[in-house]
């Protein structure tokens, strides 16, 4: 049997998605055969806009609909603590959580040589250069007006992401970041999350540990 060719162009793309094995694809693409077709286009449209209607954050690499961001533009956050995360959902897990009051810095990956993913595949160089922006002697901007005192690494608890952290921790320390050479207390999110865990798969709870127990490099 010959499967319709738009058929099996949509099978091809939900396997293209991670997690999504042949057997789902397959599952996924008939039944949508069977919405009706006003779904379908409120469907199309909302993958279309997914580009189209969404930015990365020029400070902290956020996905946002403005830049700066929601969270770097917010005059209450604590813009002297930064916390570094690997992904998007990680800022959304410790957001859900609300004890966090501080901003972030979006990595966009973790070192991994396995697969060919250095330090400058990922925003650790803009991190560095946030910093050291910040924390210049000229006049800050309304939304960074403090100097950063705090950067909370809280790559995941696997060996890529404690390698991630040790190589920021390592490219800090090594950093002056004013002409006063004002000491950067780096920590480390500590005890609650499993090795091997994820920060988007943890509860609140965990996570609020997690940060209350970070530990300083």
């Amino acid at each position: 049997m010959t499967i319709p060719r738009a058929i099996q162009n949509l099978i091809e793309s939900f396997e293209r998605l991670p997690g999504i094995g042949p057997k789902t694809a397959q599952r996924l693409t008939f039944y949508l055969l069977h919405v009706p077709q006003g779904e379908l286009d409120k469907f199309a449209k909302a993958v279309q806009s997914l580009k189209n209607e969404t930015i990365l954050c020029s400070q902290c690499h956020m996905i946002d609909e403005t830049d700066p961001c929601s969270i770097c533009s917010d005059s209450q956050r604590n813009h002297a603590t930064i916390c570094v995360v690997e992904q998007p959902l990680d800022v959304l897990a410790l957001e859900k959580g609300g004890s966090y009051k501080g901003v972030y810095h979006v990595l966009h990956g973790k070192i991994d040589p396995l697969n060919n993913i250095g330090p400058d595949e990922i925003y650790i160089s803009s991190l560095i250069q946030r910093i050291r922006t910040q924390n210049s002697l000229a006049k800050p901007d309304l939304a960074s007006r403090e100097k950063v005192k705090e950067v909370i690494l809280a790559t995941n608890p696997t060996m890529e992401g404690e390698a991630t952290a040790m190589y920021i921790a390592k490219q800090l320390k090594s950093h002056p970041f004013d002409k006063l050479k004002t000491k950067l207390k780096i920590t480390r999110i500590g005890r609650g999350l499993p090795v091997g865990a994820d920060l988007e798969y943890a509860d609140d709870t965990t996570l609020q540990r997690a940060m209350e127990g970070r530990s300083q490099y």
